[in-house]
């Protein structure tokens, strides 16, 4: 997936609430996923939930509902039986496999000098320094499509005036007006 689809798949997200992602939108070169932890981040920056849904090939998709976003650990658990209790769609659902989904080591943190063991990370950490709390659903494309949107109507993540990008279509990654972006040279 080049950079021009994967724009197209972020601003699609935006309006429609979630984010839509062939299998596990893992890129082998850069040995990560970073459409969905672009999406993950506005969604931290906004305080909302992370709605994705994985298409798959095998007729089964996963819609993956992220409630770290949200920062509130202490209400994780009574939001995840508030949110089963909502879905009325038959699915066969799976919490987070984290057993300590609250528990962050600070020997894994990056870039890190001193750890104040009175500071909250839940407060202070980039999101991608935290761990995820996310409930699962694997179901056919359909009702994960249905589910999508019902989950991003109750969180209210669609965002109403969402535009596409500005950015021109003829200028490469990295490239700025010194380096022959923009069309010059």
């Amino acid at each position: 997936m080049n950079h021009d689809e994967e724009r197209l798949l972020f601003d699609q997200a935006r309006r429609k609430g979630f984010l839509e992602v062939a299998g596990s939108a893992w890129r082998s070169q850069r040995r990560d996923a970073p459409l969905i932890n672009s999406y993950r981040s506005l969604c931290d920056a906004r305080g909302q939930v992370c709605i994705v849904l994985h298409k798959g090939n095998t007729g089964l998709d996963e819609v993956v509902l992220d409630l770290s976003p949200l920062r509130l650990p202490d209400t994780f658990s009574r939001l995840e039986k508030e949110v089963i209790y909502f879905v009325d769609i038959p699915t066969s659902y799976k919490p987070s496999e984290d057993e300590s989904p609250f528990t962050i080591d600070s020997n894994s943190l990056e870039n890190e000098t001193e750890v104040d063991p009175s500071e909250n990370p839940w407060n202070s950490r980039p999101i991608y320094q935290l761990p995820t709390y996310c409930i699962s659903w694997e179901t056919d494309r359909s009702d994960a499509k249905e589910l999508c949107k019902k989950l991003a109507v109750e969180f209210g993540t669609i965002e109403k005036n969402a535009l596409k990008s500005k950015k021109p279509n003829h200028v490469s990654a990295g490239k700025s007006r010194r380096h022959g972006g923009y069309g010059i040279g």
